[in-house]
């Protein structure tokens, strides 16, 4: 239960005492500045606080916007603010520090405005809400209060939080095809008491089943795993629009809502795989490909938002552009689809399942999805070239711990560490960091038998080329291709090795490998996105880093046979999943990082 305190006696005929208890509050009064601050004081120090004007008028939805969100230290609409525990200190401070007596009458007419300029300058991260259609007001005359109510009158509050409730930037598939109707069961499950994690862990659900269907390789079962991969993607969305329809953000919520979404489209590919060998069509090799294109997809997009995430002077003629195009509306909903966003890539994915064989989902996702990747890497790379921006301090950091070096490259980059500071070093991570990868990928592909003692010593001097990638903070203009180099570099040397090994589950064996080390690196982003910081130091030397694990893997190709590689795979895939799925556990659940989610468009 939270508190809410009114500054003043109850408006007669006024609804907002039984709309602030159906928000969970404990309607309190304050008289004066001073009591206020007193009853604030005196409420557990672990609640929520709310202030609010007795002469509010404004919809309910308005209300639970400024008083329940938990993502900000503090919030307020006009009439109304809240404050969460590590803001209330400076809620008592506001409240005591302002005068009584005569001359006052403009701090204490309207209290709720005076407290929440002194939270914004203060500094605890107020969050003023933007309302849109929405009305929230201070009725200071009987006049006033009947023109507030015929606005409130003329606005549905539930078609606007039904309408928020749906992100304002999708892609065509989900806005035309799933948000239509999925908004709606997001309604039903919160009037059901249902929580966006139980609606995300019904969706895991539904898709490891539709993985299943997929592995028993009948036509049946390949229809029965599209339908239900749809609707594990209708349950996808129904998540999100849950959590903001009934503001359940948590942090914990947007690390299962995006995690779980790899883990479902991976499993399911390792369903079509298992479904396809049934039926004598080897395709572990394809699965795990579009494993690896996926990722790096989405580490491109991670390294370039993080690049940029606090840059200054954010300017360049591509993001010109990239506007003036989407001032067109057509080009919108085609530049959406031409990234090949998860709606549209559950959809192709779901029917092709249905109406042909894993074989040829597999091609259409590697072409669609190459495409894609060629497309959003080059508009990134032109804009990085065209922006005249200074990286921060911040931005390097996450760069680095997204590269996820290891010991090997830390011992490497620190004797590389202090040259090259001249202007053509801007480029010096980047070129390091594909020579890296580039020396590695050439020898395992084109070498007769890659499983040998030469190509551990190519991984030695593709570690040294990574070193020399992370010595200096990654502040040049493309140091954000750093990270997806080096994802490329190990994950396709796992991939190819355990391919060219020609043991019967090496592949398996290599997709289990990389699906644990991907979940590694997604969990790293999460944490970094949700303001955490990489994972400790000692998880990522204990992984061994890319560099550590390239070599590792190397060694263990050259020194076993066929066989023994596999079952060394497999052991592999085993201990590092266990590594850092025990460490993600713990930290998501004792995490005291604020709630974060993806936001819907102002009412």
């Amino acid at each position: 239960m939270s508190t809410a305190i009114l500054t003043g006696p109850p408006v007669a005929g006024s609804s907002l005492e039984a709309d602030l208890r159906s928000l969970g509050f404990d309607v309190r009064t304050a008289d004066d500045p001073a009591s206020a601050a007193d009853l604030i004081a005196a409420v557990p120090a672990q609640e929520r606080v709310a202030v609010v004007d007795p002469r509010f008028v404004g919809h309910p939805h308005a209300l639970r916007l400024a008083l329940t969100d938990p993502r900000f230290p503090a919030a307020a609409v006009p009439g109304a603010l809240t404050a969460q525990p590590e803001a209330r200190p400076a809620l008592v401070r506001a409240a005591a520090a302002i005068p009584v007596g005569a001359g006052t009458a403009h701090l204490t007419d309207v209290l709720t405005e005076t407290l929440t300029d002194s939270l914004d300058r203060d500094g605890v991260g107020l969050q003023r809400i933007e309302l849109g259609s929405l009305v929230a007001t201070v009725a200071l005359t009987p006049a006033q209060r009947a023109d507030a109510r015929d606005a409130v009158a003329a606005v549905d509050d539930e078609a606007v939080r039904l309408r928020t409730a749906v992100k304002s930037r999708d892609g065509f598939f989900t806005t035309f095809c799933i948000s239509p109707y999925s908004r709606y069961l997001a309604r039903w499950c919160a009037r059901r008491g249902l929580t966006p994690n139980q609606v995300t862990t019904a969706s895991l659900l539904t898709a490891v089943i539709a993985a299943g269907c997929a592995a028993t390789g009948s036509r049946g079962g390949f229809i029965a795993a599209g339908v239900l991969l749809l609707f594990s993607f209708v349950l996808d969305c129904t998540d999100g629009q849950l959590a903001r329809y009934s503001l359940q953000y948590s942090t914990m919520g947007a690390w299962l809502d995006a995690t779980f979404d790899r883990a479902k489209e991976y499993a399911y590919y390792a369903g079509l795989a298992l479904g396809a060998a049934r039926g004598g069509d080897d395709v572990w090799a394809l699965a795990l490909g579009a494993m690896i294109l996926q990722t790096c997809r989405h580490v491109v997009d991670f390294s370039f938002n993080e690049a940029n995430h606090d840059a200054n002077a954010n300017t360049s003629p591509t993001a010109a552009l990239s506007d003036r195009l989407d001032s067109v509306g057509w080009t919108v909903w085609v530049r959406r689809m031409i990234v090949l966003p998860i709606g549209e890539r559950w959809a192709m994915i779901a029917v092709l399942t249905a109406f042909t064989t894993p074989r040829i989902v597999f091609y259409a996702l590697l072409i669609g999805c190459a495409l894609a990747a060629c497309y959003t890497t080059a508009g990134r790379v032109l804009r990085s070239l065209t922006r005249r921006a200074r990286r921060t301090d911040r931005a390097a950091r996450a760069l680095a711990d997204l590269a996820d070096s290891g010991p090997l490259a830390e011992l490497c980059a620190g004797g590389a560490r202090g040259r090259g500071r001249g202007r053509a070093s801007s480029f010096l991570a980047p070129v390091m960091a594909f020579l890296s990868t580039a020396v590695l990928l050439v020898w395992v592909l084109f070498q007769d038998h890659p499983a040998s003692w030469p190509t551990v010593g190519v991984a030695a001097c593709s570690a040294l080329l990574a070193g020399a990638a992370v010595a200096r903070p990654l502040k040049g203009v493309l140091d954000w291709l750093v990270p997806p180099l080096f994802r490329i570099g190990e994950y396709t040397t796992i991939l190819v090795l355990a391919a060219r090994s020609d043991a019967p589950g090496a592949l398996p064996a290599a997709f289990g490998l990389v699906a644990a080390v991907a979940y590694h690196h997604y969990d790293t982003v999460y944490r970094i996105r949700g303001g955490s910081g990489a994972p400790p130091r000692w998880l990522v030397r204990a992984a061994g880093g890319h560099e550590g694990r390239i070599l590792v893997v190397t060694v263990l190709a050259a020194l076993l046979s066929p066989s023994g590689f596999t079952i060394a795979l497999t052991a592999l895939a085993v201990v590092l999943a266990l590594l850092v799925l025990i460490e993600s556990i713990r930290f998501w659940v004792s995490s005291g990082a604020p709630a974060v989610h993806d936001e819907g468009e102002p009412a």
